[in-house]
This record gives structure tokens, sequence and C-alpha cells, in this order.
């Protein structure tokens, strides 16, 4: 499938992909395929970054490679490698055959049928159904050295191999870089691309995500949800809680043939939406009755 040719055709093309997105999104990332830059998406854990390479990938047709990053992530991992093993049975067998040319031996072995492709070269590679989607997932859990190397992927869609030379894309892929913002990235690499920060999601879309990605949920259920999860937010918690345990939660309950939010199935599935323990026994009890008072009371006021 072509690119989007317009914002409202983006926004379609998300909306297949059952992605509900706001328009200032939608735009960055019409912005980011018509110009052939990466995007480069920050925001907290579970807001949708990740999901948003995957929706593109699937609906453009294309093939999604994912870089996940972690601390150590090197060029042998993310890059590419030789394949040690053939390379020394290659030599083995010629020094059997009497073949005793080093120059032309380490040609040989130092050719690309020996070179292990890893997630980004494979990227750059040309694919008939059009230049992939490449995830660089949680870029700022990689430490500097990998990210400054990212930056001649970046400006040139080209990797060096010292003993082959540059291999440069002939089409540049699709790039969606994520951060949850546990570092800073390095404002070099901030330059080569587009910017935006996925926010949690305000009521409205939150439920509309919600009938999307858990449509058993009940009418009634799913507005409570939403509601006691957007007042969550407004507390001081040490992490809360993102669009996708938002749909993890509504689809526990669901399981449960709750139609209703009360404060004992509240107390009893607080795990399917709050992960750390200082969080849950914060709301388990009188937090939780209060948010539930508030939304009946919500509820009341709006008959």
């Amino acid at each position: 499938m072509t690119i989007p040719a317009s914002i409202d055709e983006t926004v379609e093309l998300l909306a297949r992909g059952a992605y509900v997105a706001d328009r200032s999104l939608a735009t960055v990332i019409f912005l980011a395929l018509k110009m052939g830059r990466p995007l480069l998406l920050e925001g907290e854990a579970g807001v949708g970054k990740t999901e948003i390479a995957k929706v593109l990938a699937s609906a453009l047709g294309r093939r999604l490679i994912r870089l996940q990053c972690y601390e150590g992530l090197d060029t042998a991992s993310a890059v590419y490698e030789w394949n040690y093993q053939a390379q020394m049975i290659e030599i083995r067998l010629a020094e059997a055959e009497g073949k005793q040319d080093r120059d032309t031996l380490g040609k040989d072995v130092f050719s690309e049928r020996f070179l292990i492709r890893r997630p980004i070269l494979q990227a750059l590679e040309p694919d008939v159904a059009g230049p992939p989607v490449l995830l660089i997932d949680e870029l700022d859990r990689t430490d500097e050295p990998f990210e400054a190397y990212l930056l001649e992927v970046l400006s040139d869609f080209q990797v060096t191999v010292p003993e082959i030379g540059t291999i440069k894309a002939k089409e540049p892929p699709i790039v969606i870089i994520t951060s949850n913002r546990t570092r800073e990235i390095h404002d070099a690499l901030k330059r080569r691309c587009l910017y935006h920060w996925v926010d949690y999601p305000d009521a409205e879309r939150e439920l509309n995500i919600l009938r999307l990605k858990a449509p058993g949920a009940d009418q009634r259920l799913s507005r409570e949800v939403v509601a006691f999860v957007q007042s969550l937010r407004k507390l001081d918690l040490y992490k809360n809680p993102g669009v996708a345990e938002t749909i993890d939660w509504a689809q526990a309950l669901t399981q449960l043939d709750a139609l209703a939010l009360n404060q004992q199935v509240v107390n009893d599935t607080l795990g399917a939406l709050l992960k750390y323990q200082d969080d849950i026994a914060r709301v388990q009890g009188s937090e939780a009755a209060r948010i539930l008072a508030e939304i009946r009371a919500g509820a009341q006021a709006a008959q």
C-alpha cells in the first residue's frame, strides 16, 4: 500500500489498524512518512508508542523489523556480525585443498555470504513490498556509544562494514524510535528525527480505544473503568497505569463477568492495573471507595 497523501488519510490508516490517534499525532506520522524522516516518540510506558510501528507495518503491508534496546547493546546484536564458525570451516577446507593465498582467502571469508545481518542492516535491504518499518524500541535503555553509532544510520541510511565497505539503502526504511525517557536522548540524534510526545489519552479517546480493544466489556463497565483510571492518573503514584493496563483491566473484569465496578471487585483486581505494591496499597480501601463515589456522583449528575 502507498503512503497516505494527507493527514486525514493517515488517521484512516491508523484507524484500520484499530489505533485511535489524535490529529497532532497523525500529523507528525504523516510528515515523517512524507519527508522520509525518522520519528522519535517519547512518553510514559504503555501509552501506545510501540503499537504505532506495528500498525503502520500492518496497514502499509510492510515488513516490521524490531530492534529491542537494552543496556550493553552493541553492533554485533543490532547491525551485523560475522559467521565465525562458517569462516573457520572455509579456512580449514582451503588448507586441506592446499590453497595458501592469504589475500584471496581473506577476501573470500569476509564476503557477504558470511555476513549475518541484524535488524538495522536488514532494514537497509530492498524489499518487494517496499521499505520496511524499522522499530528501534526503548532507545533510552541503551548506552550513549550505541546512540552515537545510530547517527550514521539515521542521517544517510547506511552502515559501514570495514571488511566490505558502505552498505546504503536504495530506499530509506520507515524508522520509528521510542523512548520512555529514563534518560535524555542526545540532541544530535534528535535533530535527525521528527519528534512527538505521546501523552495519556483523554477520557473520550481512551473510551474509544477500549471499545476497539476490549469489545466484550459492558458499556457501563467501560465508562467506569476509564473514569477510574483517569482519576488514578491524578494521584501521585509511583507508576501511573497506561492504556495497555486499562485494556488489561477491562478484559480481566470481563472474564469475571463484571458489569460495573464496586469496591470489592476493584480491590481484588488492582494487580491487573497497577504493578507496584505501594501503589496498590495506597488505592485499595478508602481511596478506591472515594474514586467510586465520585464516579457514581458524576454519572447521576449527567442523567
